[in-house]
């Protein structure tokens, strides 16, 4: 059997990084969606419904492949917080995050376009920030400008210091790829990660 080309849909470094640990040939192509919440669609359906939008978009470029969506959204007393985008959105994202619990939802699809077969799920993961002073909340901000991470930090790098404790089954969910599930969707697809 022919192992079908595996392709990214996302422009996300990130997600590069992660899909690169396991040690697998891929491409990448930038999804094009429409990333606007439907009316009374709740984080956890947003994501999902994403994910598994982004893999299509690309589907008609890729017969014969496994074609990986992935969307994510952070959040908090029920508000989905996005990407801060600069310095004083950053600092105010976190200032409303110390001391409290930030649940990141992380949408999967595997998208098989040869059967158009898509297995899509949702994967949490959880992080309980630490209390926090506006001066170490800054010197973070300043220090690493994660204005393009979902809740305002790298968990990767020296964000993992804002946390009191991080709660989920995949820590690799939290950066935006869930390794551990994709992994499983693979293996359903008749791809052995460790096979010859």
């Amino acid at each position: 059997m022919n192992t079908p080309r595996i392709v990214l849909a996302s422009t996300s470094v990130y997600r590069r990084e992660l899909l690169s640990r396991l040690g697998v040939g891929f491409e990448v192509e930038s999804p094009s969606t429409d990333e606007s919440p439907l009316v009374g669609e709740s984080p956890t359906q947003l994501v999902y419904r994403l994910a598994e939008a982004k893999a299509r978009s690309i589907a008609p470029h890729h017969p014969d492949a496994l074609i990986i969506g992935s969307d994510q959204v952070a959040v908090l007393n029920d508000t989905i917080l996005g990407k801060p985008g600069n310095l004083t959105a950053n600092i105010q994202q976190l200032s409303a995050a110390a001391g409290r619990r930030v649940t990141f939802l992380t949408g999967l699809c595997l998208l098989n376009t040869e059967t158009d077969g898509a297995d899509v799920d949702v994967v949490p993961f959880s992080v309980l920030f630490r209390k926090l002073t506006p001066q170490q909340i800054s010197n973070y901000v300043t220090r690493e400008k994660p204005f393009d991470c979902a809740g305002g930090f790298k968990s990767e790098s020296l964000g993992v210091v804002l946390f009191e404790r991080m709660e989920g089954e995949d820590p690799t969910a939290l950066v935006g790829l869930p390794l551990i599930r994709l992994v499983t969707m693979l293996a359903r697809q008749g791809m052995d990660v460790l096979g010859e």
